[in-house]
């Protein structure tokens, strides 16, 4: 029956394509899969607590191409906010760092980013959502930082999911929401994507507005990867009421108006989409695997391929199996940084031992490595 299924999504990928992208995308990919997860030598632990639910992390690496400070809560989804620091690329990791007394009321995912203002001045900011949105700030990066604080009188969900630095020198900044946490008070209503942007370095945050939603989609988790000219950005987006596929969004006129979204192929269909380039130009896009007909369903994994894919609706070159999640679908969202020497250093959170509480690890390789097991 397996069998069965794979070779129709084979077959729907021929469907007819409108402006490059499949009216009816298969639900499952057609690209090659390569399997990582056996190889434990490119696995580095990060932290792990016997019965202590560790998950979503995010990453962010310093100018000096080897400083990478990972954050994460201590519970699903929520909890006191756990910051740890490398200092040579991911291969060792520190142990728990302080933290203000107030990143213990953390009730979200917490995200981290690198921010410059005008001027030039450097500084990293990290989030914590629900309502309201609030920001701690480092002027030292990442040896102290001040306390979260409200950003406005505005909330929402996965905040900062994405922020991207703009060419009129504003930082964009983008999150979503069902209803229950934009505004105090609220209630479950449709899925939005929304923006805001900074105009001084992160320190203050205008008043968000929608940039996607769908009546018959539920479009959130915004993973933002602008083109390699510098022209376009593009937001992959989950689609959480599970019936579509992955959608995207373009923008030509750095996201002052945005493409209606627009269903993905199979190959791309997953929750929390992050994404960096290697060397060559080539995209490695981590994510948690929701393609409905997949033999890696709910399992750590990645895609390689190329910006026009994305915005021109293909599948790709490969996917990946980065690691085997043991317990459903609660595993993966992913931090990815790229060392000076072409080295992907892919962090998440999984399911990793049968039977245990999950755990935060790396996985290191890079594209030619990928390759030669594609048999490229």
């Amino acid at each position: 029956m397996r069998r069965l299924a794979w070779s129709l999504t084979v077959f729907l990928s021929s469907c007819v394509t409108v402006f490059g992208f499949v009216e009816d995308p298969p639900r499952g990919y057609s690209v090659p899969l390569i399997d990582l997860a056996g190889q434990t030598e490119r696995q580095v632990v990060v932290d792990r607590e016997a019965g202590q639910y560790l998950g979503h992390p995010t990453t962010v690496l310093l100018e000096d191409g080897r400083t990478i400070l990972i954050v994460y809560p201590k519970g699903h989804g929520r909890g006191a906010i756990v910051m740890k620091r490398s200092e040579d690329g991911g291969k060792t990791w520190s142990e728990r760092l302080p933290t203000p007394a107030n990143w213990s009321t953390s009730l979200e995912t917490p995200t981290i980013h690198r921010v410059v203002d005008p001027s030039g001045h450097k500084r990293l900011v990290l989030f914590s959502g629900l309502h309201p949105i609030r920001m701690a700030s480092s002027e030292d990066d990442g040896k102290t930082w001040t306390e979260l604080a409200p950003i406005g009188a505005f909330g929402g969900i996965v905040a900062m999911a994405s922020l991207e630095p703009m060419r009129d020198g504003s930082h964009m900044a983008l999150f979503h929401d069902d209803g229950r946490f934009f505004r105090a008070g609220g209630k479950t209503d449709m899925f939005r994507v929304y923006q805001t942007r900074s105009r001084d370095g992160g320190r203050t945050w205008e008043e968000p507005s929608v940039i996607a939603a769908r009546a018959d989609a539920n479009l959130c988790e915004p993973g933002l990867i602008r083109s390699p000219d510098g022209k376009q950005v593009a937001v992959l987006l989950r689609e959480n009421s599970r019936k579509r596929n992955s959608f995207v969004i373009l923008s030509d006129d750095e996201g002052k108006s945005w493409t209606g979204a627009r269903e993905l192929p199979g190959a791309l269909t997953g929750d929390r989409h992050v994404g960096k380039y290697g060397p060559d130009g080539r995209l490695f896009i981590s994510f948690r695997d929701m393609t409905h007909v997949s033999p890696t369903r709910g399992d750590w994994v990645g895609w390689v391929g190329r910006y026009e894919d994305i915005s021109q609706g293909r599948e790709g070159q490969y996917r990946v199996r980065l690691m085997k999640n043991h317990k459903a679908t609660d595993c993966a969202y992913p931090g990815v940084e790229v060392l000076p020497d072409g080295t992907f250093i892919t962090t998440t959170y999984g399911h990793w031992t049968d039977g245990e509480s999950p755990y935060i690890v790396s996985v290191r390789f890079r594209l030619d490595e990928l390759d030669r097991l594609a048999g490229r």
